[in-house]
């Protein structure tokens, strides 16, 4: 069993959307997804949102209308990147800012903690947390598990391995409560 503490859940491709970044008022869940989440927090694992958002720094959306739609989703909290990526902070995945701060805030030890995405830099922020990594096809997942398969990533990105790659959240929230021992 894994004892998980806490999944952290991108965003954009993950929990709904497209490969493309879709704002607050226009953003639809995946199906199935708001049970998945609360299948989560049933088994006492936290859930949290951890996503870039370079809209905010445009000014095109605000923090608060991101918190505010993740919290309705069942989030125990959102960690958001407002910033671009040519900005160099220490937030934005690829980095592992955001999970490092929520292991700070909320006593996690992050090689208890699973990080669900659909993009590459999910997996890098999760493999240098120290994190499961769970790769969807949904979003840009496909496209991220192409370029795995036919090693098109390399140096430390190539070095990655998924620990499980799910054709969505909710496959992917479904392998992990079997490594927990929980019968959905």
């Amino acid at each position: 069993m894994l004892h998980i503490q806490a999944v952290f859940i991108d965003r954009d491709g993950t929990l709904g959307g497209s490969d493309k970044v879709i704002y607050p008022w226009d953003f639809k869940l995946f199906p199935g997804v708001k049970e998945s989440i609360k299948l989560l927090k049933d088994n006492n694992i936290l859930v949290y949102s951890f996503t870039n958002q370079p809209g905010i720094a445009n000014g095109e959306a605000d923090v608060d209308q991101f918190e505010e739609e993740l919290n309705t989703f069942g989030f125990n909290k959102a960690y958001i990147c407002p910033h671009h990526h040519e900005e160099g902070c220490a937030c934005r995945k690829p980095s592992p800012g955001m999970l490092k701060k929520a292991a700070s805030e909320n006593n996690l030890q992050l090689h208890r903690c699973a990080v669900i995405g659909d993009r590459w830099t999910d997996m890098v922020a999760a493999d240098e947390a120290g994190c499961f990594k769970i790769l969807v096809k949904t979003g840009s997942g496909q496209e991220a598990y192409d370029k795995y398969i036919n090693k098109q990533y390399f140096g430390r990105w190539g070095q990655i391995q998924p620990d499980f790659i799910a054709r969505d959240l909710n496959e992917a929230i479904d392998w992990l409560m079997g490594k927990e021992g929980v019968k959905k």
